[in-house]
């Protein structure tokens, strides 16, 4: 009886994220495939954006000879790390409801929600590797090994931080609105336009515990062979992510019948 239940119990779980998963891409892309190219276009504008607007100005690269690369290898992470943070955090209060069918359970909705922008995440990068190749933009990295493993800890570090924000979502919806806030002061303090290591000591002491900026510079330390960062911890995002995923798991765990309250 134990083997065939753990069979069943793996089914009822895949067909519980693919059903989350279906309901959260066709309420998100307005059931259209014009949705779809919305949901793409929206993180892909906002780095082309930013891209087009320091070219126009005429600004140097901060390291390197290309704004565009710069910026980009700063943006994809914090893309990548906000995206995943803000919106498994949203999908808890738009799918609050579902948490009154016995088999769903907000881990189920968060990790839904996690496979969702990881693969948009994926789509929107490989766009923008597109578009900077027909540009001719040079966009392949020194170490690829450094780059994939700078963005598994981005990941990681997204997923972990959106997990604790979901559980405190749920009680206290208003952190919703607060944690927007955090993603703008987190935005200008991760080095995406300036080059950490050149700063101060004394603000270099407090930026070095910025859990986003250390993935934004082990991303950087992948595509520049030459850039040397006094900053980079490569452990410290890794342990961040992976102790906000223990605290957002056991939170649930422990309070995981008063949510519902």
């Amino acid at each position: 009886m134990l083997g065939t239940s753990e069979p069943r119990l793996l089914s009822t779980q895949f067909n519980v994220l693919s059903a989350l998963m279906l309901r959260d891409i066709r309420t998100r892309m307005l059931g259209s495939s014009w949705g779809f190219l919305v949901v793409i276009a929206w993180p892909l504008s906002h780095i082309l954006l930013i891209v087009i607007l320091h070219s126009a100005l005429g600004r140097l690269a901060p390291f390197g000879d290309s704004i565009p690369l710069w910026v980009a290898t700063g943006a994809v992470p914090f893309m990548i790390f906000s995206y995943m943070s803000r919106f498994m955090m949203l999908s808890v209060l738009h799918n609050r409801p579902l948490l009154y069918f016995p088999v769903i359970f907000i881990t189920d909705i968060l990790f839904a929600r996690a496979i969702i922008e990881i693969l948009n995440s994926a789509i929107v990068v490989i766009f923008l590797i597109l578009i900077f190749k027909i540009e001719g933009i040079y966009v392949e990295p020194a170490k690829a090994s450094i780059v994939f493993s700078a963005i598994f800890a981005t990941i990681l570090l997204g997923l972990g931080v959106g997990i604790l924000n979901g559980i405190i979502a749920a009680f206290a919806p208003a952190w919703a609105t607060g944690y927007a806030l955090v993603i703008v002061v987190l935005w200008i303090s991760s080095g995406i336009m300036f080059v950490p290591s050149a700063l101060p000591e004394q603000a270099q002491q407090i930026l070095i515990y910025h859990p986003v900026l250390q993935a934004i510079e082990w991303f950087r330390t992948g595509y520049y062979s030459d850039y040397n960062s006094t900053l980079l911890m490569t452990w410290y995002p890794l342990a961040f992510g992976a102790a906000a995923l223990f605290l957002g798991l056991f939170a649930e765990r422990i309070f995981r019948g008063k949510i519902l309250s």
